[in-house]
This record gives structure tokens, C-alpha cells and sequence, in this order.
């Protein structure tokens, strides 16, 4: 039997994350049962199930080894500080056990593809965020006749306070723009939390570039309250902002072609570790 998979996040307040990542464990769990391989989830704090709890569960069914992976899409954030002190602490309740690391999600070809189809969903299902004229008036018409080439993207990553993790963003940013997005004006960067620019700063660039359309594109993994603030701050900014049709998508969310990338990084783990 193949070491167990274990799943690593960061934890949030918000339900709607925390079912949403326990809905890609079981997905993966799933996939992986075809090849005798355990699979669970745990998160570092404020959510349940607790990383503690998962590592224990699987300790007791009398697993020793295990690939650990972080459920990220940056290399250097505030999960990644935390993972190697969390799992030390494990290590420490449970002497026997060891760990492979699996890197993160991070670029992926197939990453930026799921940001292209939630993008192309935004551009053509999603409705502007301004559904009330300004004036307390009607509902307005949407705007017709908007090219992709009168359109700006914003791409909104997590933000840290580590330069090399918001510089990942930006970076892919660039790639998003010249694989998926190169018939649009730009692809402007900004960031949910901690570091400029914010959800605002972002679409009024993209104003002052002369766009007609913006739309936010969550470099996120799952809904949650992170999500729920980039949609605030792009709804807040919109409220003020009459003549541009502002729109926003979804995160990535729990589907096949995430847990593609995440098997893989699974299997590259047990790889390296046969070396």
C-alpha cells in the first residue's frame, strides 16, 4: 500500500471553506482508493478536522509514513511559515512518523486553465456587480458591444507579508496573461490582504488604462471569507464607479482537474522519495 496523502490547510472561520475543502478530500480519496493510497485533510487552526486529529487517525490505522501537501498556490505565504512548526509538533507525538513534502500547486499549466474557464465564465454568465442605478433609480441595462480587447483582468491573489510570495503573483499574472488572457487589455495584480494594491487600487488602474469592463479573477482555491472579501471590495468599488461594468469570478473550487494536479504532485513526492 502507497503512504496516505494529507491534505494541509490553513483553516478558516468560514464554513463554506471548510466544506468545500472537505468535499476535494473526499474527491480525492476517491480517485486514490483505486491504488490502495489513504487520503485525509486536516487544517492547522481554527477549523475542524484539526491537522492533529487527521495525523492521529492515521497513525492509529497504522500508517508511519505520509505525503504531506499544502493546499496553496504560493511557495512562501503564512501557511507555508506555519507547516514545518506544525508538523515538528506532530513528529514529536508521534516519533515513528515521517513526512514527504509535495511542492505546491502553485503555476501549473492546468492551474491557469481553470483560471481561464472561471474568467470566460465571468466574462459571459456573470452578471455586473451594479445591478442599481447610482441614483436609487431603475435597474440598469447591461452594457452591449464591450470587447475582450476594452476589458481588464484583475487577477487577486491572497497577499503576505513576504516579497517573494506576492512577487509569485505577480509573476503569474504575467503567465496568465501571455497562455490564457492575450486578447484582453491587461492583467493587473492585486491583492485580497496585507500588501498593496488592494481589490480597489487594481480596478482603478485598470480604469485609468481606459478599460470599459473589469474583471476580478480570485487566485484562490475555495470559497470562503477571503473570497467573500474580494467580492466586497470589488462590489464597494463598483457602487462608485457608475460607468464601468465591474465583474467578479469564482475561486478555482473543488474539481477534477484540480485533483489532476494534486495526484501528481503526489506521485513526483513518492518519486523523489524513492531516490
Amino acid at each position: 500500500m502507497k503512504p496516505p496523502l494529507l491534505l494541509i490547510g490553513q483553516g478558516s472561520h468560514d464554513d463554506n471553506g471548510s466544506a468545500e475543502f472537505g468535499r476535494f478530500v473526499h474527491r480525492l480519496r476517491c480517485r486514490l482508493d483505486q491504488t490502495a493510497a489513504d487520503v485525509s485533510g486536516g487544517y492547522i487552526v481554527r477549523a475542524r478536522p484539526r491537522l492533529s486529529d487527521s495525523i492521529a487517525s492515521l497513525v492509529a490505522r497504522g500508517h508511519h509514513r505520509m505525503v504531506a501537501l499544502p493546499l496553496m498556490l504560493t511557495g512562501d505565504t503564512r501557511l507555508g511559515a506555519d507547516i514545518p512548526a506544525a508538523m515538528a509538533r506532530e513528529q514529536e507525538r508521534h516519533p515513528m512518523l515521517t513526512c514527504d513534502y509535495g511542492r505546491p500547486l502553485g503555476s501549473d499549466p492546468r492551474v491557469l486553465a481553470l483560471l481561464a474557464e472561471r474568467l470566460a465564465d465571468a466574462a459571459t454568465e456573470v452578471p455586473r456587480l451594479r445591478l442599481v442605478a447610482a441614483s436609487g433609480g431603475p435597474l440598469e441595462e447591461e452594457p452591449e458591444g464591450i470587447e475582450p480587447g476594452e476589458t481588464a483582468v484583475v487577477l487577486v491573489g491572497d497577499g503576505s507579508t513576504c516579497p517573494t510570495s506576492n512577487a509569485d503573483v505577480h509573476r503569474v499574472s504575467r503567465l496568465f496573461w501571455e497562455t490564457h488572457a492575450h486578447d484582453y487589455m491587461t492583467v493587473e495584480t492585486a491583492f485580497a490582504s496585507l500588501t498593496p494594491p488592494g481589490v480597489p487600487g487594481g480596478i482603478e488602474r485598470c480604469r485609468r488604462l481606459g478599460a470599459k469592463r473589469v474583471i476580478v479573477v480570485p487566485y484562490l482555491l475555495f470559497a470562503g471569507g477571503l473570497l467573500d472579501r474580494v467580492w466586497a471590495q470589488a462590489m464597494s468599488y463598483a457602487a462608485g464607479h457608475p460607468d464601468l461594468d465591474v465583474r467578479c469570478a469564482e475561486a478555482i473550487g473543488d474539481c477534477e482537474a484540480l485533483a489532476d494536479v494534486v495526484i501528481e504532485r503526489y506521485e513526483e513526492a513518492l518519486s523523489a522519495a524513492a531516490w
